[in-house]
């Protein structure tokens, strides 16, 4: 670039420019990247060679923070010396960067590299230039990346190659060419400046925005992607007119001449964009984000825990964990702590043991074992895991345990699969030293709270022929099932088939409605008010009130 170039590009919306002396009416935005980086990161320089003539322009901060430049009084001519030590053998352009700022993450070359070649600002350049990048460490290249391009995701093409478009404005036509492509089996980045999907704003040289408009985080958009070229937007750019937002990023869709393009653009890709949400509409599938899963699974658990626990509604296994076990005298348990109620006096070793019949479980599970215990309690072993194959037959497993402290408490888990069992402990200043046990005659008088196979073992996205029922549980399977041909749940599934976490408050309502209109079902009907309409909506407004809090706050903090 010549020495005028440069400062041109540098003075571009600053407080010299044509724009800041009333002259222009545009936007600031050419040049802004080289700026924003230099200034951002630290101070740095610019060389360059034009025609013979070396230009050399530091960029840096005042002591008050301003920004400022020095362009050392002009250009000159280029020496032997600048040649060789910019590795130019005709014309060419350096920007050197020091990074000063503290807050800086500086990532690891090869990320810097696909980060390079990623950003929508710099594949039209990178498409038409040879760009290498070197990791020099010490003053020695120890790698080099080149030429780095932008590498397009496979797609079929959905319009184009540069299908011709136009828009009018002000009784005169504007052309503009758009090029609409699909992604095939490739997840695209939705947001940020390595977005991967939308359309490219191509005018003249320069990248303008990467959007897609009138369909912009719509669903059915997430597999779109392509580029628009349209000379008029950097014409009547270059004319003052605001084709660029006041925060300079992308187009400024309060512009009419933006608003006319973007309009024109919008009806080219409706069909499309209408095809793919028409998809959506007959998904079989649908999955969540692994964080709300994991919520999910919590919530589960829980509420699985609440049916035995506080409602007192006890399942059989299910049908495969179904055996000649559950004849034995003792407790009919496939996995059951002795009592679910350990009350012992401080300081005084005790022992807390958990009986599980290894013949009620595939050799393949694992026993999962979960501590809450107050900082004064000890307890030995406390193995987290543990694999079933390692027992025959009913076995028992023994914990020792101290507590320091009158008045602590604690808890122990445990669950194979999709059964589950819990004690609670509490340290006292008088209580008895000795263990207490269920007999046969207890077991016969009251159904335990303490242990039990899960009500609710999993949930699942799943298309239901009834278009009407948004969510149901399955008692067979023993899962949550969700409609995904309920017109309120595919608004909140995407093109990839997520469920978008956006849309927790939604996931909140159907398990609220399901769980409660399951647990009220069973309460009733184990109840002496059996197939009394009345007494089932009590009863589950009376479990909405008591979790319905509980289930969604877990959905608001996942």
């Amino acid at each position: 670039m010549s020495f005028k170039r440069i400062c041109s590009i540098l003075a571009y919306g600053g407080a010299h420019s044509p724009l800041a002396r009333g002259e222009g009416g545009g936007r600031g935005y050419f040049g802004r990247g080289l700026k924003q980086a230099i200034f951002g990161l630290g101070h740095g320089w610019i060389e360059s060679i034009h025609n013979g003539r070396y230009s050399h322009i530091e960029l840096f901060r005042s002591e008050n923070g301003g920004y400022l430049y020095d362009d050392s009084g002009g250009d000159r001519s280029a020496e032997k010396e600048d040649y060789r030590r910019m590795g130019i053998v005709g014309s060419g352009t350096q920007v050197t960067i020091v990074i000063e700022n503290s807050y800086v993450n500086i990532s690891h070359y090869r990320t810097v590299v696909q980060t390079v070649a990623n950003n929508i600002y710099l594949r039209d350049v990178l498409s038409r230039r040879n760009v290498e990048l070197l990791n020099i460490q010490r003053g020695k290249e120890t790698e080099r990346r080149g030429p780095v391009r932008y590498r397009e995701p496979a797609a079929i093409t959905l319009l184009g190659p540069d299908q011709s478009g136009n828009f009018v404005y002000q009784r005169e036509s504007y052309p503009f060419t758009l090029t609409l492509k699909r992604a095939q089996d490739e997840e695209l980045i939705l947001k940020g400046d390595e977005r991967t999907n939308g359309l490219l704003v191509l005018s003249d040289s320069a990248v303008l925005d990467c959007q897609l408009f009138e369909y912009e985080s719509q669903v059915g958009t997430e597999y779109l992607f392509g580029t628009v070229r349209c000379q008029a937007l950097t014409d009547k750019l270059g004319q003052g007119m605001a084709i660029i937002s006041d925060e300079r990023e992308g187009l400024n869709t309060k512009n009419a001449f933006v608003r006319a393009f973007s309009e024109a653009v919008s009806r080219m890709i409706a069909p499309y964009v209408l095809a793919e949400q028409e998809k959506l509409k007959h998904l079989q599938r649908a999955t969540t984000s692994g964080r709300t899963s994991h919520m999910i699974e919590h919530l589960l658990q829980r509420m699985s825990r609440a049916a035995i626990q506080d409602l007192g509604i006890v399942l059989p296994p299910m049908p495969e964990m179904e055996t000649d076990a559950f004849e034995q005298t003792e407790l009919p348990a496939a996995l059951r702590f002795t009592t679910p109620f350990y009350y012992r006096k401080v300081n005084y070793l005790f022992h807390v043991a958990l009986l599980v019949d290894h013949n009620q479980f595939p050799d393949n599970e694992f026993l999962s074992l979960d501590y809450h215990l107050s900082d004064s309690m000890r307890i030995e072993p406390a193995p987290t895991t543990v694999p079933i194959e390692k027992y025959s037959g009913l076995q028992r497993l023994e914990w020792s345990i101290v507590g320091d402290v009158v008045g602590d408490h604690g808890e122990i888990s445990a669950r194979i699969g999709n059964y589950s069992a819990w004690c609670e402990i509490v340290i006292a200043e008088e209580a008895s030293g000795r263990r207490h046990g269920y007999s046969a005659h207890d077991a016969k008088r009251k159904k335990p709270r303490d242990h039990g196979a899960d009500m609710f073992v999993g949930y699942e996205f799943r298309r239901l022929d009834n278009a009407l029922e948004r969510a149901v549980y399955s008692p067979e399977e023993r899962k949550i099932i969700i409609n995904t041909s309920a017109p309120t749940v595919q608004l909140y599934v995407d093109g990839r088939g997520y469920f978008r976490d956006a849309a927790r408050l939604l996931l909140a309502e159907l398990f609220m409605d399901v769980i409660s209109d399951e647990l009220a079902r069973r309460a009733v009907e184990k109840s002496t008010r059996k197939r009394n309409a009345k007494a089932y909506r009590a009863v589950k407004q009376d479990i909405i009130h008591r979790y319905g809090s509980e289930i969604h706050l877990s959905f608001l903090n996942a």
